[in-house]
């Protein structure tokens, strides 16, 4: 039978997608979703309908595990996935006079981890490395790959809300390495490594510690740079060689040392003294205090790191040890009552098959810290950031942290979740936990 006269008037139907690929996990909870919109020339958009038509590979997605919701032109789609690995994902709109079009949603689903119900996923990078609370149910999160600060929901899986890439405003040719970061009224405090990248080599932008400012908070924060200062580790060098050599950093920064060796330099902590906005306490990865299995912690104080990030010469305090059972500082946080949290791990550059453990500590040298958390060594990436501290007082206390997912080879296809080719795909993960 021929079609009725007026199906002529109506246009080929137009979908469009706010991005064409999509990542997930098996058994999460609010993955990311992709806008769809859509539209027909001689009709409302209310009457186009939106459905997976065709999947690539159904044990990882089928068209049954789409939902499409919305109305009008406007449509959101989610993707449920069973199990890692890639799928394309065939989505059709179809229009009034039975026309249709269709687009492909390339997707990539991640292995179910423990937490999933508490876990939110932050993509479009892999490398989260340290975070900092901006209210308003949102954190700026950094990445040691680049030098992008992102803003993140800490509720929703998703990329980031804004950007801001401060290459130009560090003279950075190569990434800062930005592995640490605190917050003090209204300036964040970021610090490189500070060691030698990972074939044992000097890299001059990894030896920087610099600031932001913050003006708004939440979905509406924005950044602006402040200042920088580029020979922390210079003058750190120069304070242990004038006190007897006594922590190896001369030798632990020279010329083809591996930084996350026992021996090594490496810094992935800073926070601020109890009660103070000028003592900054950077934490060590490497060396331990002895540098053999089973040393302590160091923590370094600055004494003046207000006036560091502004081009004056660091002055050091005593040194603090602390027992962390053989591992090492990678976070430290604390919040406006003086409690701090510490993640503690590995010094090694290992698969995160060592412990990781999160301790309380009141930040007194001389006082113990208290462990609080075996985290979850099992499931990629490692613990890298807390994003604030909770009232540890409280029973049920719950702290987010944040995993780096850099060297996690997240679709099981052998590719590096740093080396993947599509931001959207790249994720690092977020979990709350509750303590007590």
């Amino acid at each position: 039978m021929a079609a009725p006269a007026h199906a002529a008037s109506y246009g080929t139907p137009v979908i469009s997608l706010a991005a064409s690929y999509l990542s997930g996990a098996v058994g999460a909870t609010g993955d990311p979703t992709v806008a769809v919109t859509v539209s027909q020339s001689g009709a409302d958009a209310s009457a186009l309908t939106v459905a997976a038509s065709k999947s690539s590979k159904t044990s990882v997605a089928a068209t049954g595990d789409v939902l499409v919701t919305g109305s009008a032109g406007a449509r959101t789609v989610a993707v449920t996935a069973h199990a890692q690995g890639y799928t394309d994902l065939t989505l059709q709109v179809t229009g009034l006079g039975g026309k249709t079009a269709t687009k492909t949603l390339h997707y990539a689903a991640s292995p179910a981890v423990q937490y999933a119900a508490d876990s939110r996923y932050l993509t479009g990078a892999a490398d989260a490395s340290a975070a900092v609370d901006v209210g308003g149910g949102y954190a700026v999160v950094a990445d040691d790959e680049d030098n992008v600060l992102r803003l993140y929901s800490r509720t929703a899986s998703g990329a980031p809300v804004k950007t801001w890439d401060l290459s130009d405003a560090l003279g950075a040719d190569k990434e800062v390495d930005i592995e640490a970061a605190t917050r003090v009224g209204n300036t964040i405090y970021w610090l490189g490594s500070l060691g030698n990248n990972k074939d044992g080599v000097y890299k001059a932008d990894r030896n920087t510690v610099f600031t932001t400012t913050v003006s708004g908070s939440g979905a509406t924060t924005t950044l602006a740079f402040g200042s920088a200062y580029h020979k922390l580790r210079d003058d750190l060098v120069a304070w242990d060689q004038a006190n007897g050599d006594r922590f190896g950093f001369a030798a632990g920064t020279a010329d083809g040392q591996i930084p996350k060796q026992i021996d090594g330099f490496n810094v992935e902590g800073l926070e601020f003294a109890p009660g103070s906005t000028t003592t900054a306490y950077l934490g060590f990865r490497a060396p331990l205090t002895p540098a053999v299995t089973g040393g302590k912690a160091l923590i370094v104080p600055v004494t003046n790191m207000d006036k560091v990030v502004t081009g004056a010469t660091a002055v050091f305090g005593a040194p603090i040890e602390l027992d962390l059972g053989g591992l090492s500082i990678r976070d430290i946080r604390k919040n406006a009552a003086g409690q701090y949290l510490i993640v503690a791990g590995s010094w090694a550059a290992d698969d995160n098959s060592d412990p990781y453990v999160l301790y309380s500590w009141d930040g007194v040298a001389g006082h113990a810290p208290v462990k609080e958390l075996d985290l979850p060594t099992t499931d990629a990436g490692g613990w890298e950031a807390v994003v604030d501290v909770p009232d540890l007082t409280q029973a049920g206390a719950q702290v987010e942290l944040i995993t780096d997912d850099g060297d996690a080879d997240l679709y099981g296809d052998g590719t590096e979740a740093k080396d993947l080719t599509h931001p959207e795909w790249q994720k690092s993960r977020s979990t709350w936990f509750t303590l007590g």
